[in-house]
């Protein structure tokens, strides 16, 4: 009786995340997301074990990555610092066995980089990633910060920027420093 009663609790706390995440036969073809979102793309393909399969986002604002395998099992990556993201290098992830879904926030930097990995358990992997746009977060009427030509903001950019060249002068530091201590080594032995 209550292995029942507790069958019974999960199934009830699955089905509004089962109608969130996938679209049942009955359905309308709306996948049960909220009418804010905006869909945007429909984006399928295939994908070989172990391989990679790179897309770019631009639009701005908050994203949300709906991808369903429909046969074997991809996994979806996502990063805003390269455009190649993978298990190594990401800053969002979902690698579930069944829908992945994930949340590109309205501040990460454009492009953003989506990869979507085939998982080697499979040999091949289909998949369906629909890409919504959320309408539900308002952009702050009030804030007018500078932006270039490309509609991107300057301070982001100069941030960026200003970082990039403070990799290359520690790089070149480096560089400078073991040139040294190998003359140095030269002289010695």
């Amino acid at each position: 009786m209550m292995l029942s009663f507790s069958a019974l609790v999960v199934a009830l706390l699955l089905s509004p995340a089962r109608s969130f995440l996938g679209p049942s036969e009955d359905d309308d073809g709306g996948g049960g997301v909220p009418e804010e979102w905006v869909l945007l793309h429909v984006v399928q393909g295939h994908i070989g074990a172990g391989n990679y399969s790179y897309l770019r986002l631009n639009h701005d604002g908050r994203i949300i990555l709906h991808m369903q395998s429909l046969k074997g099992d991809a996994d979806l990556y996502v990063s805003d610092r390269t455009l190649h993201p993978s298990f190594d290098t990401y800053r969002l992830q979902s690698v579930t066995c069944g829908p992945d879904v994930v949340v590109v926030p309205g501040d990460f930097a454009r492009p953003v980089g989506i990869g979507i990995y085939g998982h080697p358990s499979h040999q091949e992997s289909e998949f369906e990633m629909r890409v919504f746009y959320d309408q539900t977060v308002l952009q702050d009427p009030f804030d007018r910060g500078s932006y270039d030509s490309d509609g991107q903001r300057a301070e982001k950019k100069s941030s960026q920027a200003g970082e990039e060249d403070f990799q290359e002068e520690e790089s070149i530091f480096w560089t400078i420093l073991i040139g040294l201590l190998k003359i140095i080594l030269e002289i010695v032995f």
